[in-house]
C-alpha cells in the first residue's frame, strides 16, 4: 500500500530566496500574525483585561472578514508563488493594519493613565511614538509580502484598507458599548466575575497593574525580616 502524500503546514510555511538576506528577514516577518496571536493569548491570560479581549475579538472578526472576501473575490496570487489559497486581499496586511490602527486609537483616544505614588504614566508624546512605531512596523510587514511576491501591491493595499476600516469601525462599536454601560454590565456578569476579568488598563499602564500592591508586600516582608532578626538577637 502506497504511503499517503505529505503536505506542508501552510500557517508557518514561507518560501523565500535563501541567498537574499532581505528575503530571509521578510520570511520572519511573515510569522508576525502568529506571534501577535501568542501575545494576545498571553496578555489575556495574565492580565484578564476586557480591553484586550475586545481588541482580540475585533482582530478575529477581521480575519473572518478576510476569509470571506478572499472567497468572494478569488484573486490569484503572483505566478511565482505556488501557494494554496487566494491573494486578494492580503491577510497579513489586513491583520497588521487592524492591529496597528486599533492600538493607535486606544493609546490616543481611550487610554488615560493617572499618576500614582509608585508610577509615572506614559506621556502623550510617548504614546504617539509607540503608535507611530506600530504603524511603521505594520508597513514593513506589508512591504515584505510584496517583496516575497506572495501578493501584488494592490492586494496589500486593499488588505490595509479593509484592516484600517475594520479597526475604526470596531473601535467605534466598543466606544458606544462603553458609553451605554454594556461593558460594565458584562463585567458584572457571573461568568466574567468568575474569570476575574477587569477593566483597569484604560486608566493605568499594564506595568502599573499590581505594582503598588507588590511594593506594599515587599515593604511588609522587609519589616517582618527585620523583626525576626531583632527577636533572634534578643534571645542571644
Amino acid at each position: 500500500m502506497d504511503d499517503p502524500p505529505l503536505t506542508s503546514f501552510s500557517v508557518t510555511h514561507v518560501s523565500y530566496d535563501a541567498s537574499d538576506p532581505i528575503a530571509y528577514l521578510c520570511a520572519w516577518l511573515a510569522l508576525v500574525p502568529q506571534i501577535l496571536c501568542v501575545v494576545y493569548a498571553t496578555l489575556i491570560w495574565s492580565s484578564r483585561e476586557i480591553e484586550i479581549f475586545l481588541m482580540f475579538a475585533g482582530q478575529m472578526g477581521c480575519e473572518v472578514l478576510n476569509f470571506l472576501l478572499k472567497r468572494m473575490i478569488k484573486g490569484e496570487r503572483p505566478p511565482r508563488i505556488k501557494s494554496k489559497g487566494y491573494g486578494m486581499p492580503s491577510s497579513h496586511a489586513q491583520f497588521v493594519a487592524f492591529f496597528s490602527v486599533y492600538l493607535t486609537l486606544f493609546l490616543l483616544f481611550r487610554h488615560s493613565p493617572h499618576p500614582s505614588d509608585t508610577h509615572t504614566p506614559t506621556t502623550l508624546n510617548e504614546r504617539l511614538l509607540l503608535s507611530a512605531s506600530s504603524v511603521m512596523f505594520a508597513a514593513t510587514v506589508c512591504a515584505s509580502r510584496v517583496y516575497l511576491q506572495y501578493h501584488t501591491v494592490n492586494q496589500v493595499l486593499v488588505g490595509c484598507f479593509v484592516g484600517v476600516f475594520t479597526a475604526i469601525a470596531w473601535f467605534g462599536v466598543t466606544t458606544v458599548a462603553r458609553r451605554k454601560g454594556w461593558i460594565q454590565r458584562a463585567l458584572e456578569s457571573k461568568g466574567l466575575v468568575m474569570l476575574r476579568v477587569r477593566d483597569l488598563v484604560v486608566e493605568e499602564d499594564l506595568a502599573e497593574s499590581g505594582w503598588g500592591r507588590w511594593k506594599n508586600v515587599s515593604k511588609r516582608r522587609k519589616l517582618e525580616s527585620v523583626s525576626r532578626k531583632s527577636e533572634k538577637s534578643k534571645r542571644r
